[in-house]
């Protein structure tokens, strides 16, 4: 089990994009969540098996997102657990 953090930069916010993050991370069955950051970007943590996590980020990076993904930074780390389902903040 991994965590995956993502920092996702472009016009993501006010787009939609945290609920369609949170749809792919259920989907994946991936625990986290999505949130805004004050500068516009948005912030996804997820955690569970790699192979679901890097899913989640090809997703991220693959250009079908709503609104306009300019670019996405990644930090893998040990999940830390105590997370229950995807939420959006």
């Amino acid at each position: 089990m991994v965590r995956l953090t993502a920092w996702v930069r472009g016009r993501v916010q006010g787009v939609g994009f945290r609920w369609w993050t949170r749809a792919r991370a259920l989907e994946l069955g991936l625990c986290g969540w999505a949130a805004n950051l004050s500068d516009g970007r948005v912030e996804v943590v997820a955690e569970g098996p790699r192979e679901s996590c890097q899913k989640l980020l090809d997703h991220l990076r693959g250009g079908d997102t709503p609104g306009e993904v300019t670019g996405v930074t990644e930090r893998w780390s040990d999940a830390k657990g105590g997370i229950t389902g995807f939420g959006i903040r």
